[in-house]
């Protein structure tokens, strides 16, 4: 009986909770949740799925289509890169691009085995194996190369022929991976489409049971829930004497019986409520109304529900701007705290208080009149800053206590101060200490201006002049203000004084070396005439540098600069103090030695200048020599005023010159007239210049295996109108020493061409090329000019250069050398053995021809070892396989003796002298035949 009873309670207990709201909402929603569960899973589980198969076309189909791709731009590369190692020349250049190929062929070994990997099909791999092999076989084919100066046209059509097939199975196999790409992704897109149907059947199926069962769930507890809405509503309109139905055992139920009890509470608590209200309106009402403050209140719901008069006057006229545009300037004047600005221009302060009920008081206070009054303000203060700021000079205002008010940013950018060094409220003493770190840095400023404050006198004028220890100079200034305080002003004049001194230093000295110009020399002279006794007097040197011109032609006017600077120093030190050196042109120095007794004196000088300035000069990684001719003369005998001595030391310094450079010569009565005909010879080499009053000769060259004349030689002839022919040897070393042996080497070049491009086609015109022109930086483009005017197959132009071109500088001279190879155009050595180092200059130089100098011609058939010099250059020369010409060839005996030795070509007085080029075609009639001379 009793577990009878304990099982009814039982199933009465079940039986109300299942007649609950929560218990059935329980189970609906669980319910749901398995049906969505269910589908999530499902929906996991297929998206995994598609993700593989996403995957899958990624990493096997594109990746494999880009390294195939990757593959080819790799090829592609390789081959311009070795398409520029066959343009270029350069050893370094091509070691690069030779190294660039090798990282290439790694690359596309790599590239290409990763397509490899992810190839879908058989015939995607084939295809990658074949390119792998036909790269292979390209690049044996290139490696076999060797030189690429010398590759035969068939070797690079081979390669050309190799690169094609490369690139067609490279398409191949581009084709082939885009195709299994395809593939694929169709049979990843018909799985995506078949789960995504089995995704909507499911999701349509968890949606149905879902709506069933809410529907379920609605029809339990709609009755009860529509009960208590019509209770709750009633009450919240205010009909707080309505019924309301208290029966049930749910949840709703008790619900309904607790409004009905709120329902009395309200009404009680409302009626009291309301009786407090309408007092404490009335007397907020009161207050709000006589406020000079503008208070608006805003609801909860953002809408204003209170606005006193000022409020109403603060924003008159915000509703002219419309709805739209005065709902958002209400907004954003209260809805937050600050300062605010209307439209009409009226600026407002806007405090917010929140509100219990949600909502907030705003009080709006006019701060119109402070805002002008502070822009304006800041208008002044910051051109105040910008002036102070700008200022060239440092600025320090002191009140009447001598605190300071006022600093400007260039104070401390003067004394090098950092920022916050000096602050407004220091002392002037302090300020001081600060600025010039010392105990009485401040007293001068601070005891100037109390002295101007009370009437004592000022121990320190203004303006004062102040040198900091670190350089700088400083101009203060101080200047009493209306209210007893001063101004101070700082002003660095370091630049300014500087500047005045070396002004001052400029208007006497030398730019550059530092040495005493021309002006100051004149001083020097005057002074030393007017110091000169009975028996003794001084000695005025004129020096001229050698080569110096040169110098600055290879090697560029800053490493010329550099000479100069270093010739001064050496000629400093060989002078005494009571001395002077000077520097009166571009590589022209003056001495004055004081104190000669005898002439004697100043001969031991010279000789000292001599041997201490040749010595050589290390400047910028370049070892120069250079030497020094000088011209001397001797003051009270050859005169008393300073230009008669200039003029006398540089005619003196003239005859030197002309005689031999690196000595040094007296003044003579007689130098003047030869100096005027120095002159003279000079303007006649320029109008000869100018009317091209020159001819060129022609010296045939005799081939001995040809038996035959193979070219000529042009030598370049001038026929003055008065003294007839002057020899080349006087006036070539006058052309370059007067920088015309440029223009006048390429007349000859373009004259040499014209004549020779009528010659028959096998005869070469051989031209020769001073050192100075060989170095100018317009020798290959005259060259390549004359080429071009006169139509002269290059392998027909031969250029003869001398030693000495290739000792100045190896560097510039290579790289003329192979220009000059590049127009096709023949080098050959002059006066080869007459220089230095001649055998490293073969080896390390292009030269297609050596020329034995006439020096060793000359005695070739003597008893003193010639003829062994002579053989040794013959098979240095076929070794190296040089032409060998020997120059010179005057006798049967001499030509027999080359001929022996195995020389190449000769050319002399034996065969011809020079002659005009109306002589050439009897020349080439007389030794090559009638049928082989020009017609």
């Amino acid at each position: 009986m009793k577990a009878r009873t304990s099982v009814r309670g039982r199933v009465s207990s079940l039986g109300t909770f299942v007649a609950t709201i929560k218990a059935r909402i329980f189970i609906a929603f669980f319910a749901m949740s398995l049906l969505s569960g269910a589908l999530g899973i499902y929906a996991i589980v297929a998206i995994d799925h598609v993700g593989d198969l996403v995957g899958k076309t990624y990493d096997q189909s594109l990746m494999s289509i880009n390294y195939a791709r990757a593959t080819a731009a790799d090829f592609a590369k390789m081959r311009a890169a070795f398409a520029r190692q066959g343009l270029t020349r350069d050893k370094a250049a091509i070691a690069k691009l030779d190294a660039t190929i090798i990282e290439l062929h790694t690359t596309l070994a790599e590239d290409l085995t990763i397509a490899v990997e992810r190839a879908q099909s058989d015939r995607a791999v084939r295809a990658a194996h074949a390119v792998q092999a036909g790269v292979a076989a390209w690049d044996d084919i290139r490696r076999s190369f060797g030189d690429l100066s010398t590759v035969r046209q068939d070797r690079w059509d081979a390669l050309d022929h190799q690169a094609d097939i490369i690139d067609a199975q490279l398409d191949m196999l581009v084709n082939y991976t885009a195709g299994d790409g395809f593939t694929f992704r169709q049979a990843a897109r018909m799985a995506v489409n078949s789960e995504l149907r089995l995704n909507m059947a499911a999701a349509a199926l968890a949606i149905f049971g879902s709506a069933i069962i809410a529907w379920l769930l609605h029809r339990r507890i709609r009755g009860p829930i529509v009960s208590a809405s019509i209770a709750a509503e009633r009450i919240a309109a205010g009909h707080l004497d309505d019924s309301i139905p208290t029966d049930g055992r749910d949840e709703l139920s008790s619900l309904l019986r607790s409004m009905a009890a709120m329902r009395d509470n309200i009404r009680a608590m409302m009626e009291r409520e309301v009786r407090q209200r309408r007092s404490a309106e009335r007397m907020l009402t009161d207050a709000l109304q006589s406020s000079r403050e503008g208070v608006i209140v805003v609801d909860a719901g953002g809408q204003i529900a209170f606005a006193n008069p000022v409020a109403l006057q603060f924003f008159d006229g915000v509703e002219a701007q419309g709805d739209a545009a005065g709902e958002a300037i209400f907004r954003e004047a209260l809805w937050q705290d600050g300062e605010f600005r209307l439209p009409n221009g009226r600026w407002l302060r806007v405090s917010r208080s929140a509100i219990e009920e949600g909502g907030f008081i705003a009080v709006c206070s006019d701060i119109s009149v402070v805002k002008e009054l502070e822009d304006q303000l800041r208008e002044t203060n910051l051109r105040l800053d910008a002036a102070l700021d700008n200022m060239s000079q440092g600025l320090c205002l002191f009140d009447a206590n001598d605190r300071l008010m006022v600093v400007n940013r260039r104070y401390t950018q003067i004394y090098g101060l950092p920022v916050g060094a000096v602050v407004p409220g220091m002392t002037a003493k302090q300020v001081m200490a600060v600025s010039f770190a010392g105990p009485d840095a401040g007293r001068m400023l601070t005891e100037a201006a109390r002295g101007a404050r009370d009437g004592s006198p000022c121990p320190t004028s203004f303006p004062v002049i102040d040198e900091l220890p670190n350089g700088k100079v400083i101009a203060i200034e101080r200047r009493n203000t209306a209210d007893g305080g001063f101004v101070a002003t700082y002003e660095d004049v370091t630049e300014r004084r500087h500047a005045e001194a070396r002004i001052a230093f400029l208007a006497h000295h030398d730019v550059l070396t530092g040495l005493p110009n021309r002006v100051a020399l004149e001083q020097q002279i005057t002074s030393a005439v007017a110091q000169t006794g009975r028996d003794q007097g001084f000695a005025l040197f004129a020096i001229d540098l050698d080569d110096f011109r040169p110098v600055n032609d290879m090697f560029g006017h800053a490493v010329g600069d550099e000479l100069l600077v270093a010739v001064a120093n050496r000629l400093s030190a060989c002078v005494r103090e009571i001395d002077c050196v000077a520097r009166i042109g571009a590589d022209e120095f003056v001495v004055v030695q004081r104190a000669v007794e005898r002439p004697e004196d100043a001969a031991v000088l010279a000789r000292r200048i001599i041997d201490v300035v040749k010595a050589p000069y290390v400047l910028s990684n370049q070892v120069i020599s250079v030497g020094v001719t000088l011209g001397i003369t001797v003051a009270p005998g050859d005169g008393t005023s300073a230009g008669k001595l200039l003029k006398n030391a540089d005619v003196a310094l003239a005859r030197a010159k002309a005689e031999a450079r690196g000595v040094f010569r007296y003044f003579e009565p007689d130098m003047d007239a030869r100096l005027q005909a120095r002159r003279v010879l000079e303007n006649d080499l320029r109008h000869a210049l100018e009317t091209e009053a020159f001819e060129v000769y022609y010296q045939p060259i005799y081939s001995l295996g040809a038996e035959r004349v193979c070219g000529f030689e042009a030598l370049l002839r001038w026929k003055h109108p008065v003294r007839g022919f002057i020899s080349p040897a006087e006036f070539i070393p006058l052309a370059e020493e007067l920088g015309l042996i440029i223009p006048l080497g390429e007349w000859v070049l373009a004259k040499a061409c014209a004549d020779a491009v009528r010659w028959p086609d096998g005869l070469k015109i051989a031209v020769n090329v001073s050192a100075v022109q060989f170095t100018s930086a317009s020798l290959v483009s005259a060259v390549r000019d004359a080429l071009r005017v006169t139509g002269l197959p290059g392998r027909r132009l031969e250029l003869e250069i001398t030693e000495s071109v290739l000792v100045a500088n190896p560097g510039t001279t290579t790289a003329i050398l192979h220009s000059l190879k590049g127009l096709g155009v023949r080098v050959s050595m002059d006066d080869f053995g007459t220089g230095y180092s001649s055998l490293s200059y073969l080896r390390s130089f292009p030269f297609d021809k050596i020329k034995i100098d006439q020096s060793f011609v000359r005695d070739l058939c003597e008893e003193d070892g010639t003829d062994f010099i002579v053989r040794a250059v013959i098979s240095l020369g076929a070794s190296l396989g040089m032409t060998t010409t020997a120059e010179g060839v005057e006798t049967e005996a001499q030509l027999a003796r080359l001929r022996a030795e195995g020389c190449d070509e000769v050319q002399g007085y034996l065969f011809s002298r020079p002659v005009p080029i109306t002589e050439v075609p009897n020349i080439l009639a007389r030794w090559n035949g009638a049928a082989r001379a020009i017609a």
